[in-house]
């Protein structure tokens, strides 16, 4: 059975940081995309961030770009989101999840592809 356990969340300033580490157990986590998500109201899970199981390959998506940085240590079966410049708009729960495939080349934006999740960590920004 694979776990994902999150933490790092919290509450922050507009313009400060935070780090989100995702830790995994119970399956080969070093053959999976990770990915991280954040829940919007009336719209479900969005993606913000994904690495492929390279640790090289890595996505984020526009509105965090250059803000966040998604990485991973697999040594330590883990993947962090490191969140810079946050604003009140990227309040949420923020989720981890793994892909469903191992060593994939799909596309990784799609919520549905991910078929482990973590319980989601809060963040919360004041402006």
């Amino acid at each position: 059975q694979v776990q994902l356990v999150e933490s790092g969340g919290g509450l922050v300033q507009a313009g400060g940081s935070l780090r989100l580490s995702c830790a995994a157990s119970g399956r080969t986590f070093s053959s999976y995309t990770a990915g991280w998500f954040r829940q919007v109201p009336w719209k479900g899970r969005e993606f913000v961030a994904a690495v492929r199981w390279n640790g090289v390959n890595t996505y984020t998506e526009d509105s965090v770009k250059g803000r966040f940085t998604i990485s991973r240590d697999n040594a330590k079966n883990t993947v962090y989101l490191q969140m810079d410049g946050l604003k009140p708009e990227d309040t949420s729960v923020y989720y981890c999840a793994l892909h469903s495939l191992q060593y994939s080349t799909l596309a990784v934006t799609a919520p549905s592809t991910y078929d482990t999740w973590g319980q989601g960590t809060q963040v919360t920004v004041s402006s």
